[in-house]
């Protein structure tokens, strides 16, 4: 029996469909409208932002996608500081244009709650056609491998933040956004071994789960 886990790895050509898939899914947020108010201008401000972070990841972390490109993770491997994008300040401002400061903001807000342990961070997920279910917990088995817990923080409503806690993610903190929109951020644990947590697979067994659509946004 094929042991093959649902997800592909992400590569350089990727980026693109990455980006596209994380502005969609956030476009009709309220921290989208807050993040970019001309509505016109939204998909693909968000698009041309979500780009510098999903090439940081191929550099510093992971990237998947369904095989089939309709849903996609995004992770830094925070063992140890990692830098900012390179020249994230230009970019970024060539990206956002006159809503850089909203971004930046954000960012940093995210950046001073983000735990100062070693873990592996769950910056973006994007399924704005379903398959959040299968992309996040494909990916979140690959992260298992690797001994370290996990740390997310979703943006996008109840439906994401669910997933999490049904993947055995716990409520860390709660704090507010810049546009004031209650963020909480989610821990969870190092599995028991290398080979996967029998802890998450008992309690996602337990209960058929439905694919919900969900993003999340990254933070440096």
């Amino acid at each position: 029996m094929s042991t093959a886990l649902p997800v592909v790895r992400a590569r350089w050509c990727d980026i693109g469909r990455i980006a596209d898939l994380v502005a969609e899914a956030l476009a009709p947020t309220a921290l989208a409208a807050w993040l970019v108010p001309d509505k016109s201008r939204r998909l693909p401000v968000l698009a041309a932002v979500a780009r510098i972070w999903t090439e940081h990841a191929l550099l510093f972390g992971d990237a998947f996608l369904l095989p089939d490109g309709s849903a996609a993770t995004v992770w830094f491997h925070r063992y140890r500081p990692i830098p900012v994008p390179h020249r994230y300040a230009d970019r970024l401002a060539g990206a956002a244009g006159t809503d850089e400061d909203r971004f930046r903001r954000l960012g940093e807000e995210l950046a001073a709650r983000r735990p100062a342990e070693p873990h592996n961070h769950l910056a973006l997920l994007a399924a704005p056609r379903g398959g959040a279910t299968q992309a996040l917990s494909a990916a979140q088995r690959r992260m298992d491998t690797l001994s370290l817990p996990t740390y997310a923080h979703p943006c996008a409503g109840e439906q994401e933040e669910e997933l999490l806690r049904r993947l055995g993610y716990a409520e860390r903190e709660t704090f507010a956004a810049p546009d004031g929109t209650p963020v909480r951020s989610l821990w969870r644990s190092a599995p028991f071994h290398a080979g996967g947590n029998d802890r998450w697979r008992t309690r996602r067994a337990a209960r058929r789960e439905r694919d919900d659509r969900a993003v999340g946004w990254a933070a440096r």
